[in-house]
């Protein structure tokens, strides 16, 4: 005969109550773990979107130049990328904007700090993070030693603010009004056209 009486389940892991000390320090822990995930991501896309690396002269067997040399960028600043290699970049840029600078380093917006939300569509503040982010990845590294953070902050992240937050920067012309927000770039000078005799 079979036995139809119900059985209990089996007793799972006793509920715990975390202390409102220990959560905020969970949830510092947390949010610098994402960070890190993030900052990894945006390597790992990186490096997946690089194109392979060219074998120096002396190793190539028929002297000629490697297949896809003259292709691949000349550069890893985001300036000299086009089309897609352009997007990716932006995208990976963005996130760590808007993930860890700005989150850590964004402070209040006022007209003589001014930043701009669509600060993507100015070309002089792409190239300026672009080159504190590039600057960010290389001396966050462990191999940059326990100096690194410092001499990034020092050497790039308070110039980079000091040009792109000033009242003549980049972002002077968009409103800094959260109820009145406005964006414009600013024109640049036109390039001179050389005569053609």
């Amino acid at each position: 005969m079979s036995d139809t009486s119900p059985t209990a389940p089996a007793p799972g892991p006793e509920p715990f109550r975390v202390s409102d000390e220990d959560l905020d320090d969970l949830a510092s822990a947390l949010a610098k773990t994402i960070a890190e995930v993030r900052r990894h991501g945006v390597i790992l896309d990186r490096l997946g979107s690089e194109p392979d690396p060219v074998p120096p002269a002396d190793q190539q067997t028929d002297g000629a130049p490697a297949a896809g040399a003259a292709d691949g960028p000349t550069s890893v600043f985001i300036l000299a990328l086009g089309g897609e290699a352009y997007a990716v970049e932006l995208t990976a840029l963005s996130n760590w904007v808007n993930h860890l600078l700005l989150p850590v380093y964004g402070r209040e917006i006022s007209t003589t700090r001014p930043w701009c939300a669509q600060w993507h569509e100015h070309p002089e503040a792409v190239a300026r993070l672009h080159a504190l982010w590039l600057a960010w990845q290389q001396l966050t590294d462990t191999e940059a030693g326990l100096a690194g953070p410092s001499t990034w902050h020092r050497d790039h992240l308070d110039q980079a603010l000091v040009h792109l937050r000033a009242p003549d920067g980049p972002f002077a012309a968009c409103t800094t009004s959260p109820t009145r927000p406005n964006h414009r770039v600013l024109t640049t000078p036109a390039p001179e056209q050389s005569e053609v005799a």
